[in-house]
């Protein structure tokens, strides 16, 4: 038996989970689908003062308080930094890190480093200074959502879902920078890409071939990985395959990065 934590990323609470949870729980696992402050059915406690480190907290606080000593960290899209930033902090009570079609962290780097250019990070905080009242950053409308994170597979129930639940997030969880220790380093971990969304274990093998200094860390590790013929929202497009990827996961089965190629 394992027991999955389940981060989701942004604009999404715990409720994103609720069938791949079912899934996972079918099999004999445990799920623990994680709602972040400000989101779900926390969205109540939202504000300026939320950020990053908040949502580590968040993640820290459901493996300490489920006594959890071996768990399969999943981080989807923004997910991945508080997973990581939890792991990080507590890296004796995780089993597994995944990464489920998401950014590769990087300490002192935040979610806008990561994802954007610099311009681009001024006019999201610039709208969001004009239009949030200095740090709501809402889920853009669905019928947009296709063209940042490709929507392949979603059914036209889960993206009224979407819609109906998506949530502000919270500007400073995305401006915000990741602190590591180092920690997480010792923690095996798996990618998980979804192919409908332009990723692809091809793709993480170039960039490690280039020299860039994230994937040659995560190859370093040992890093396994996994493709799936979705979009970028497995939960909802594929939950059953999603689920049996993770236990395969969990159980170490993967593809590995090859060493870089040189020449």
């Amino acid at each position: 038996m394992t027991e999955f934590v389940l981060v989701p990323g942004g604009w999404l609470g715990g409720w994103a989970w609720r069938e791949v949870a079912a899934e996972l729980r079918a099999a004999g696992h445990g799920a623990h689908p994680v709602t972040l402050t400000g989101l779900g059915d926390r969205r109540h406690l939202a504000g300026p003062q939320v950020g990053l480190s908040t949502h580590v907290e968040d993640v820290v606080a459901v493996l300490e308080s489920e006594e959890l000593t071996d768990a399969v960290v999943v981080g989807h899209s923004y997910g991945i930094l508080p997973a990581t930033g939890a792991v990080d902090r507590v890296a004796e009570r995780t089993a597994r890190l995944v990464h489920l079609d998401s950014v590769v962290p990087q300490d002192g780097k935040s979610l806008l480093d990561l994802l954007v250019a610099p311009q681009q990070a001024e006019e999201i905080t610039a709208w969001v200074a004009e239009h949030g009242e200095g740090w709501r950053w809402p889920m853009p409308p669905v019928d947009q959502i296709d063209a940042i994170a490709r929507l392949d597979g979603v059914s036209r129930a889960d993206r009224e879902r979407l819609a109906r639940l998506g949530a502000p997030q919270p500007l400073g969880t995305a401006t915000e920078p990741l602190r590591l220790t180092g920690a997480v380093l010792t923690v095996p971990a798996t990618g998980v890409f979804c192919t409908r969304n332009g990723n692809s274990i091809a793709r993480a093998q170039e960039l490690h071939d280039s020299g860039d200094p994230a994937y040659m860390g995560l190859a370093a590790r040992g890093i396994t990985c996994f493709e799936l013929d979705t979009g970028h929202w497995p939960m909802f497009s594929a939950p059953a395959e999603l689920a049996r990827v993770l236990c395969a996961a969990a159980a170490g089965h993967g593809h590995s990065l090859l060493p870089r190629r040189l020449g």
